[in-house]
């Protein structure tokens, strides 16, 4: 594997590591039919992800998030399980996208970018919904829900057929998410 291509499986599996902070089980899911249509080379290791049975499986995990997450008050259990899962998904998604790498290299990389950029997308998207069940008692949340869900979706498709672009919108998220915390910080601050 040349340069290129590995920039380009790090660019997959950051895209897919965004995804995941907004679903866990869909970018798997997404993934695995890519795996299993021979659409992106797996890592050797993560094969099985590209499984009839692994496709199987994520589809009906997906499922049962994304309905889940349209249950008042269900959502937020499944934000407070789904911040630890969604880093060790985005580790994951990392570990079968990039290969041809020293296993230092690979560790490093799905540890950091993937389970680091999943887990603050999940906190962040926690925090929201946090919020919007605090300030409308709930009401609004199958409107975070459903963002989330488009969100995941875009990002995993993207990830898939155009990873550079993914990783552009990834840094794009993180931009926004530094500008909404540097504005809530500046309104906080007690002026004297």
């Amino acid at each position: 594997m040349d340069s290129v291509d590995i920039l380009f499986s790090v660019f997959l599996g950051i895209g897919l590591a965004a995804a995941v902070g907004f679903r866990v089980f869909l970018p798997l899911l997404v993934l695995s039919l890519a795996g299993y249509f021979d659409y992106i080379p797996l890592n050797e290791n993560w094969m099985w992800a590209g499984s009839l049975t692994a496709v199987i499986t994520l589809s009906v995990a997906t499922l049962v998030e994304i309905f889940g997450y349209y249950i008042p008050w269900v959502d937020n259990v499944l934000d407070t399980i789904a911040v630890p899962l969604a880093a060790v998904a985005g580790t994951a998604v990392m570990m079968a996208t990039v290969s041809d790498l020293s296993p230092l290299v690979t560790w490093s990389l799905a540890i950091i970018a993937g389970g680091g950029t999943a887990a603050a997308i999940k906190g962040n998207t926690s925090a929201i919904r946090l919020t919007s069940s605090a300030t409308t008692g709930g009401l609004a949340n199958p409107v975070v829900a459903t963002a989330e869900t488009g969100t995941s979706v875009l990002m995993s498709l993207v990830s898939i057929i155009l990873a550079p672009l993914a990783f552009m919108l990834v840094l794009f998220i993180f931009y926004l998410m530094y500008k909404f915390y540097k504005k809530l910080r500046k309104k906080n601050t007690p002026r004297v």
